[in-house]
């Protein structure tokens, strides 16, 4: 992915290097990507076994890799902002009004509850913000298999999908439902929820390699096998778990590859009407 030198966002809000004396800092590197895994592919919050003590705040400096990572969610994020601007004019005849991005390291509070490295990234509707450990780049390289900038850039694209679907006021209509529904129903829906996001993630790929020239030879690839990576049947088949498809809240691997390469191969938001669909 071409992205150096490239416009930033102004739409970020970077907490990371500040934490708590004691809490995941004694955990040390190898013991805290243990953590981050468990919690990833069991769906289990580990964020109480990140958090801090109660001791003060302290203020660390940021390493080269990190400034450069941040630097390469900024352009991403900006990218998704013109995209989805144009579209939002063009084809909806209307304002896109940007998310916010946070950047954090080990933990840190939203209105939707604590976030952490554990619960992995994730979109708040209440305060309109994404919010993202950039470590969790590494337990996707390394932990999960999905190599590449792209792979992380799909990342950032799906999360600010949701906020795409919170602007159109799905999201609204999908909770509202879900609260009525049994946990069976409410997991289906959620897996809509997602196929759509991975579909918009691809409809913003699209637009982005036609109007940025940033997408790369094997870049797409690099999408498509991060979205196998994190399928439901595949976490689950890796935590040694028999895949139930009653509990999955994303969709398969196979799903979320074919609805990333809908979005992808017409660039057309009508095509990611996923609640529609008779078959995922």
């Amino acid at each position: 992915m071409k992205w150096q030198g490239r416009r930033g966002s102004r739409n970020i809000e970077d907490r990371r290097g500040m934490g708590r004396v004691g809490g995941a800092a004694g955990l040390g590197g190898v013991g805290l990507i243990a953590v981050l895994v468990l919690g990833l592919v069991f769906d289990v919050d580990v964020t109480p076994l990140l958090q801090g003590t109660g001791g003060p705040q302290v203020q660390s400096e940021l390493s080269p890799e990190d400034q450069a990572m941040g630097d390469f969610v900024s352009v991403t994020l900006a990218d998704t902002e013109e995209v989805w601007a144009q579209i939002f004019a063009a084809d909806l005849g209307r304002d896109y009004l940007p998310a916010t991005l946070v950047l954090f390291s080990g933990v840190t509070q939203s209105p939707c509850g604590g976030a952490s490295g554990a619960t992995g990234p994730f979109y708040c509707p209440a305060d309109r913000k994404v919010y993202l450990d950039t470590q969790f780049f590494d337990t996707l390289a390394h932990q999960l298999g999905a190599r590449g900038d792209f792979a992380a850039a799909y990342v950032v694209a799906h999360e600010v999908a949701h906020h795409v679907q919170n602007e159109l006021g799905i999201l609204d209509q999908v909770n509202a439902a879900r609260a009525r529904a049994s946990t069976a129903q409410s997991n289906t829906l959620s897996v809509r929820v997602e196929l759509q996001a991975d579909c918009l993630a691809g409809v913003w790929a699209r637009h982005a390699a036609e109007s940025f020239g940033s997408v790369e030879p094997g870049d797409v690839a690099e999408a498509m096998n991060a979205a196998a990576r994190i399928g439901d049947d595949t976490l689950q088949r890796n935590a040694g778990r028999v895949p139930m498809p009653d509990s999955f809240t994303h969709g398969t691997s196979d799903q979320r590859q074919s609805w990333f390469d809908r979005g992808f191969q017409s660039g057309d938001v009508a095509v990611c009407d996923s609640f529609a669909a008779r078959d995922l």
